[in-house]
């Protein structure tokens, strides 16, 4: 089939309403469909034990160098305690510098003042403050706006409204444009303002043009002025950091490793502000330890590596970093490490299904988590399985005992169903892998987009946040809204192009890459290229419905475009979570031992 490039390019959004089955003319066992009880049948005919495990084929995973990394660790409670005392001390003499003066100028001077706790990673600090400024700031924005002509200013303005929820116009940035309809060329020069409006740009929507040409714009530029030598090493440095992550689109805790050694070297910065970022970053360093010693305790005790084949992904640490990337605050311990152990139940049960289970083994874990409890072929199952089984299901009763006497009960019975459902793409996946079924790219998609976990991975993440989560909250979810959509198309598209290699390698075809290649009778990089069209497409809509979603909490909002950030950072370029040896170890080596000074 002659590929149809441009034309595909669009996302597709279900509703309740439509027969999705109808649509695509296949008969799919899949979240929206039918039981999975009727097919326990297949199980019967098939070799058992012994033999089973004599022929099965899969691919060896590396043991973790940081599994056991954090158990000697010793964190000195007192020198946690004089962190929050110089904090206490300081925390006073910073927010005076917010909240001071008033007026337009001081308005602005407090929005750039929040764009730097943002980026200090500061912003926790001051939440009802910055809350406050931006109310008030609001609706003063045109008068605000209205003789400003400094790039950096308006991008940083631009940028902070629209990061807490705050529409703003893009028209703001045509008084930079010449009479052609092109950016002025005068400012190339501006390195500052250059990658203000770079980074603004990133929070564009699907009609917001005007950034897709800023985009464009200062992204050549900015390559340009990094490599010339003209900007200072330490901005130059900067640059290449944000060419490479957008602010927008990193994770929070991560920003303030390169940005405090940067706002250090600035000759303007405020002496206060660096040590009271300082301060607070390695307090949250030493709480990170500390949770890590728990968490990998936790992990030992469960013996998987003695008691399982060595064909999942041994990455407690990993699973603990991605949590930081919606809870991240130091006083929020307890949330993390179970919002870890949830993860760790994802991680298992997606690799079990994906890497490892046979066909019949397949078909009884997910009939069994369907029942919530062992179905009468799991007794038959070789023990690898039985320790899956019984691990998910043990951890579940965990929290629910811990989230019982403060009535969350329900989070947890919505958080299983949710669990339920990526078990069935999990299986439907499945059962294409072991048939060597490349399904059409519709089809692919509306499975693989559940299977992904994004829903999932948000229950939990409802489920372990300090705001307590609402039966509102969960109904938004299980709706799947467009927010929500969007996102899991991002994920799974991402996923299977920096994952393509190591599907390959081990013969597992059932791939977005491979679905397009076959639909459209393309190229690999041409299926590249296209797919990621849609990725870029994707990001616009998921700015967009974070600006004009109503009736669901600004907590939910936050915690699942934080969702989309953590995406960002485990797919650039890289599959992060299977193989966290490059990037991601970086990152958690500048987190977990690269302590900063004072």
């Amino acid at each position: 089939m002659e590929a149809k490039f441009g034309s595909q390019i669009s996302l597709h959004f279900r509703t309740n309403s439509f027969p999705l089955r109808k649509l695509y003319g296949f008969p799919l066992t899949t979240f929206s469909g039918t039981s999975l009880n009727h097919l326990r049948l297949k199980a019967t005919n098939t070799l058992k034990g012994d033999d089973q495990e004599s022929i099965r084929k899969f691919k060896k995973l590396p043991t973790s160098e940081w599994t056991h990394y954090f158990h000697s660790f010793v964190v000195d409670v007192s020198e946690m305690d004089a962190l929050r005392n110089e904090i206490d001390a300081l925390k006073p003499k910073v927010k005076n510098t917010i909240m001071s003066s008033q007026g337009i100028d001081s308005t602005k001077k407090r929005i750039l003042m929040i764009y730097m706790l943002v980026s200090l990673v500061l912003a926790h600090h001051f939440e009802e403050e910055i809350y406050e400024t931006l109310r008030d700031g609001f609706g003063k924005i045109e008068e605000m706006m209205e003789d400003e002509d400094d790039l950096c200013t308006v991008s940083i303005i631009f940028w902070v409204f629209r990061r807490y929820g705050h529409y703003i116009s893009s028209d703001v940035f045509r008084r930079f444009k010449g009479s052609n309809g092109n950016f002025k060329e005068s400012l190339t020069g501006y390195a500052k303002g250059m990658l203000s409006l770079y980074e603004a740009a990133h929070l564009g929507t699907t009609k917001d043009y005007i950034l897709q040409e800023a985009l464009s714009f200062t992204s050549s530029h900015l390559e340009s002025l990094a490599a010339c030598g003209t900007c200072p090493p330490h901005l130059s440095v900067h640059i290449q950091n944000v060419l490479s992550v957008p602010q927008h689109w990193n994770m929070e805790i991560l920003v303030p490793v390169e940005y405090i050694p940067f706002y250090e070297q600035e000759k303007d910065h405020d002496e206060i502000l660096l040590k009271f970022a300082k301060l607070s970053f390695k307090l949250l360093q030493l709480q990170y330890i500390q949770d890590l010693k728990i968490v990998t305790k936790w992990y030992k005790e469960l013996e998987f590596a003695s008691k399982l084949p060595p064909y999942f992904r041994d990455n407690i640490v990993v699973n603990y970093f991605y949590v930081l990337a919606v809870i991240y605050t130091p006083q929020h311990s307890y949330e993390r490490i179970m919002l870890t152990q949830y993860f760790t139940c994802l991680a298992i049960l997606d690799d079990t299904f994906d890497r490892y289970a046979s066909l019949p083994e397949a078909i009884s874990l997910a009939n069994s988590l369907e029942r919530w409890a062992p179905n009468d072929a799991m007794d038959k199952q070789p023990d690898y399985l039985k320790i899956v089984l019984n691990f998910i299901l043990k951890t579940f009763e965990v929290f629910q005992k811990e989230l019982e006497p403060e009535g969350r009960s329900y989070t947890v019975k919505a958080t299983i169903e949710e669990f339920k459902t990526v078990t069935k793409g999990n299986f439907d996946l499945a059962k294409w892998a072991h048939a060597v079924h490349v399904p059409s790219f519709e089809e692919y998609m509306e499975v693989g987009e559940e299977e992904i976990s994004v829903c999932s991975t948000l229950a939990g993440i409802f489920m372990c946040m300090e705001q307590k989560a609402t039966k509102e909250d969960y109904e938004w979810l299980k709706s799947r809204p467009k927010f929500i959509q969007t996102l899991c198309a991002r994920c799974r598209l991402k996923n299977d192009i920096t994952g393509f290699e190591d599907d390959m390698s081990r013969g597992y075809v059932t791939n977005a890459v491979n679905c397009y290649m076959k639909q459209y009778g393309v190229t690999k990089q041409e299926a590249f290229g296209e797919l990621n069209k849609i990725i870029v497409e994707a990001e616009k809509i998921l700015n967009e419905e974070f600006l004009t979603t109503v009736g669901v909490r600004h907590c939910v909002l936050k915690a699942t475009f934080d969702l989309a950030r953590m995406i960002f950072i485990t797919y650039n370029g890289y599959e992060g979570f299977t193989y966290p040896q490059g990037k991601i170890k970086e990152y958690m080596t500048s987190l977990f031992v690269d302590r900063i000074g004072l």
